[in-house]
């Protein structure tokens, strides 16, 4: 079984901002394929079901982006069966829109990241990453929390169907198979 977590931060005052694209990709999936994320633990929102041909269960952290390795160690707890995680979270450093799938790596400096890393004791989990860009005016701690721009929208909305499209894939065929046809888009 598979454990998907979109990362972002809960509450609408952050529903549409540029750290919240895991969120919203894994809400574009759970519509997708007919996933409830009704059920709720003490530190996340989940649901399961059918991703692909494979059992996952997805999750949204209901802690803030800098504490959801107290929420992915919890699921993990809860489902013990679960043999893989799938990280879905922004990255500052790739352009807005640019989807990017990882094995492994170190955080890059995302603070959701860090805590995942921080609370398993190890790197060793499958990243999706999606561009939401770079300011050179705004600091990143404050760009994060913003919301796109008109002229942007179009472009976030097609990656996070790209990403909700790679899932299934990485999930049945593996990272090679989803990289060879998401890195190239």
């Amino acid at each position: 079984m598979w454990l998907v977590v979109g990362l972002g931060n809960p509450g609408d005052a952050y529903e549409e901002t540029r750290h919240n694209i895991g969120f919203m990709v894994v809400d574009a999936l759970a519509i997708r394929e007919s996933v409830s994320l009704n059920q709720k633990a003490k530190h996340y929102t989940y649901g399961r079901g059918l991703i692909g041909n494979q059992e996952a269960v997805l999750i949204k952290p209901l802690t803030y982006m800098n504490k959801s390795g107290v929420a992915v160690r919890d699921a993990i707890k809860r489902f013990d069966e679960a043999d893989n995680i799938l990280v879905v979270h922004d990255d500052i450093d790739l352009d807005t829109g640019v989807i990017r799938i990882r094995k492994t790596g170190s955080s890059g400096g995302h603070r959701g990241i860090e805590s995942i890393i921080g609370s398993l004791g190890s790197k060793d989990f499958i990243r999706l990453k999606i561009g939401i860009g770079r300011s050179d005016r705004i600091p990143a701690e404050r760009y994060v929390l913003s919301t796109f721009k008109k002229k942007e929208r179009q472009v976030v909305k097609e990656a996070v169907e790209k990403a909700a499209d790679a899932i299934p894939i990485i999930l049945d065929k593996g990272i090679s198979c989803a990289q060879n046809r998401f890195h190239r888009e």
